[in-house]
C-alpha cells in the first residue's frame, strides 16, 4: 500500500487555521475545564479497577502495544478529547501535512518528512510537483556512494580504505542521527554490517569536542560528512575548518575532496570550500531539521556505518507509521492518542513536563532527541496566526534509560512534583543474557522494573498499609506515596531498525499532533535566532578587543564585565595564531 497525495494546494501559500479563534474558545474546550475538576476527585487506584475501561485504552498496531489507562482520565475524559480534535479540524490538519500545504506559513513552506520514506511509487505533491521521485534520486545517490566506500572502491588519498566517519552537523542534523545509531549499534544485525567501522558525531563548538572526535583517528582512514543546509551554520562550518585543516596537516590541500563530503543544498558554497559538489547531498526546505534524520542527513552516515539495506528498514518502519497516523480512525491511531494525552495533561490538568523512560540501553539518546522535537516545536507562546495564547502549551521533555533513571530521578516522580511518565518497553533484548541459577534472566529483570514502575505511580502506598507493616510512626509520612500519577506505557516487539522507525515516527507525529490541536506553528523555530545574533555581536567584539585592542563596549554592565574578564584572563590567546588543532 502507497500513499497517493494528489490534492496539493501549497501553491496558495495560506494558514491552515480556517479562522484566527483560539481553540481555547471553542465549547469541547471549555467542556474539559469543567471535566477536569470531576476527574481531580478520582483516584487512579479507582479507575485502574474497572477492567472494561482499562481494555479499552489499550491499542495495538503491527505488535505495538499503547496502555493508556493509568492516565488520569476516564472513557468520557477520552470522547471529549476526540471531540476537541473535531473541533480543531485535526483529521483536516493532517491531511494539509501529507498533501503538500505550506502549513509552516510564517516560512512559507511544506512539511513533508514523510516524503522522505515514502515508497517509491508514491505521490506526495509540493508546490504542485510530486517530490518522491526526487527523495529517491537522492536515496539511490546515497546507496551508490555508501556502497563505493564500505566496499573500498572509494578510497582515501593514500589509497587506504575509509573506515571511520566523523559526521559535522548540529541540532537535528545531530541529535537524530545520534539517536538511531546509538539504538542499532547493539541490534545484531547492523552490528555485523558495521564489523571494523566507526562512526563518531561532532556537534559542540567546544574544541573539546573536536578533541574527543579525531582521538584515535588516522586522517588516511576518515571521512568527513558535513551537513549544513546553507552551508553557513557557525558552529558547523567552524568545525568543518577545524578538520579541514587536521586533513590538510597531515594529507595535504589535495586530499579535502577524498575526505570531506557534504549534506547540503549551497553547491557554489560546497565547491569553494574544497568538496566536490557532485559528493554533495541534498535535501530540501519542506524538511526541518529536528525532522531530517530519514534525509540525507541521516541516511548518509547511517549508511557508511551499517550499510543502506539496514537503513532503508529503518526507513520503512517510519513509514508503516506515516501510513497508520494518516488512515487510522483517531481511536485507533496511536500518534493521535498520544497527542491529546499530552493535551490533556499540559493544558487541563496542569503537568508542565514529561519523563520519556525507555527500559533499553540502546535507546539511552532517544529522549534527547526528543527533546528537540518537541520543545523546539511546540515551545510557542503564540497561535499561528499571531496571537498571545491564553493557556500553558509545550512540554519540558527529559528522560533517562530504566533502570539507570530509577536511581537518579525517580525520587521525585514518586513522592515529588507530578511528572506523567513515557513507559517505553522492549519484548525481545537486542543482546540477551542467561545466567546459570540466576531468578530471571538480565532483560527479565530489566522488564520487572517496567512492569511495576506505572502501578508503583498509579497505586502508591497509603499510611494505612504502612501502619499494617508495623512501620514506626515517625517514619509512616516520609514512607506514604499519594499515587494517581499519570503513566503510559509502549510496549515493542523489539528493537531492530524497523521498529526504530516506528517509534521515531510515533513521537514525530504525536508532536503534530499537539501543535495543530493548540493551533500554533510546530514547524519554525524563531526563538533560536535571538541568542545567535547576539552572539554575532559578541563575536565581532572578541575579534576587535583581540587584534586592535578594542576595549569592551555597547553591552550591559553585567555582560561586559564578563568579557572584560574572560579577555583579560586569556590575554595570551595570540591575535593571529597558527594553525593549533587538539592533542590528546
Amino acid at each position: 500500500m502507497s500513499f497517493l497525495f494528489i490534492a496539493d494546494v501549497s501553491s496558495i501559500g495560506v494558514s491552515y487555521m480556517a479562522s484566527v479563534a483560539l481553540i481555547s474558545e471553542s465549547g469541547s474546550w471549555k467542556d474539559l475545564k469543567v471535566h477536569v475538576e470531576d476527574i481531580k476527585k478520582t483516584h487512579l487506584r479507582e479507575l485502574m479497577a474497572d477492567p472494561g475501561r482499562c481494555q479499552s485504552m489499550m491499542v495495538e498496531f503491527d505488535d505495538i502495544l499503547l496502555d493508556y489507562s493509568r492516565q488520569c482520565a476516564t472513557l468520557e475524559t477520552v470522547n471529549k478529547l476526540f471531540k476537541l480534535a473535531e473541533d480543531a479540524c485535526l483529521k483536516e490538519k493532517i491531511n494539509r501535512m501529507f498533501s503538500g500545504e505550506r502549513i509552516n506559513s510564517t516560512e512559507n513552506r511544506s512539511v513533508l518528512h514523510v516524503a522522505l520514506r515514502a515508497q517509491r511509487d508514491a505521490v506526495i505533491c509540493s508546490d504542485r510537483k510530486n517530490v518522491v521521485p526526487d527523495v529517491w534520486g537522492v536515496l539511490d545517490k546515497l546507496k551508490e556512494f555508501s556502497e563505493r566506500v564500505r566496499n573500498g572502491s572509494w578510497v582515501g588519498a593514500t589509497g587506504k580504505e575509509l573506515k571511520d566517519v566523523i559526521a559535522i552537523g548540529i541540532g537535528g542534523s545531530f541529535l537524530g542521527p545520534l539517536f538511531v545509531h546509538t539504538a542499532l549499534q547493539t541490534d545484531p544485525e547492523a552490528n555485523q554490517y558495521a564489523k571494523g567501522r566507526q562512526l563518531r558525531f561532532l556537534a559542540n563548538v567546544d574544541p573539546i569536542d573536536v578533541a574527543r572526535n579525531i582521538t584515535g583517528l588516522n586522517p588516511e582512514t576518515t571521512l568527513v560528512v558535513v551537513v549544513s543546509k546553507t552551508f553557513t551554520t557557525a558552529e558547523t562550518m567552524l568545525n568543518a575548518r577545524t578538520l579541514r585543516a587536521w586533513i590538510i596537516d597531515a594529507l595535504g590541500p589535495s586530499a579535502v575532496a577524498k575526505h570531506m563530503v557534504a549534506v547540503s543544498t549551497n553547491l557554489p558554497l560546497v565547491e569553494k570550500f574544497g568538496i566536490d559538489p557532485n559528493n554533495a547531498f541534498a535535501f530540501w526546505d519542506w524538511v526541518g531539521g529536528r525532522y531530517s534524520v530519514c534525509s540525507a542527513v541521516g541516511v548518509l552516515p547511517l549508511s557508511l556505518q551499517y550499510g543502506f539495506a539496514v537503513v532503508e528498514k529503518f526507513l520503512k518502519g517510519a513509514q508503516s507509521i506515516d501510513q497508520h497516523f494518516f488512515s487510522a480512525p483517531l481511536e485507533k491511531n496511536i500518534p493521535v492518542i498520544l497527542g491529546l494525552l499530552s493535551i490533556w495533561n499540559v493544558s487541563f490538568l496542569g503537568y508542565p513536563a514529561r519523563a520519556i523512560l525507555p527500559y533499553s540501553q540502546a535507546l539511552e539518546k532517544f529522549a534527547p532527541h526528543i527533546q528537540q522535537v518537541s520543545m523546539e516545536s511546540n515551545g510557542k507562546g503564540v497561535s499561528i496566526d499571531g496571537f498571545p495564547l491564553p493557556f500553558e502549551s509545550g512540554e519540558i521533555d527529559f528522560g533517562e534509560p530504566g533502570t539507570n533513571g530509577q536511581h537518579s530521578f525517580y525520587q521525585l516522580i514518586h513522592q515529588g512534583r507530578v511528572i506523567p511518565c513515557d513507559f517505553i518497553g522492549v519484548i525481545k533484548s537486542q543482546q540477551p543474557v542467561y545466567l546459570k541459577d540466576e531468578i530471571v534472566n538480565n532483560h527479565d529483570e530489566l522488564m520487572s522494573n517496567f512492569f511495576a514502575q506505572p502501578d508503583a505511580l498509579a497505586y502508591g502506598k497509603t499510611a494505612e498499609q504502612l501502619q499494617k507493616e508495623n512501620l514506626p510512626q515517625h517514619l509512616i509520612s516520609h514512607k506514604t506515596f499519594t499515587g494517581n500519577r499519570p503513566s503510559l506505557s509502549i510496549l515493542l516487539p523489539s528493537l531492530n531498525a524497523y521498529n526504530i522507525g516506528q517509534l521515531l515516527a510515533i513521537y514525530e507525529h504525536r508532536v503534530a499532533v499537539q501543535g495543530f490541536i493548540w493551533g500554533i506553528n510546530s514547524f519554525d523555530q524563531w526563538g533560536v535566532e535571538l541568542g545567535k545574533s547576539l552572539a554575532t555581536q559578541v563575536r565581532k567584539q572578541l575579534h576587535a578587543s583581540r587584534v586592535k585592542g578594542e576595549p569592551v563596549e555597547g553591552f550591559n554592565f553585567s555582560t561586559k564585565t564578563m568579557l572584560s574578564k574572560y579577555l583579560k584572563a586569556t590575554s595570551d590567546v595570540p591575535a593571529d595564531p597558527h594553525t593549533l588543532l587538539p592533542k590528546i
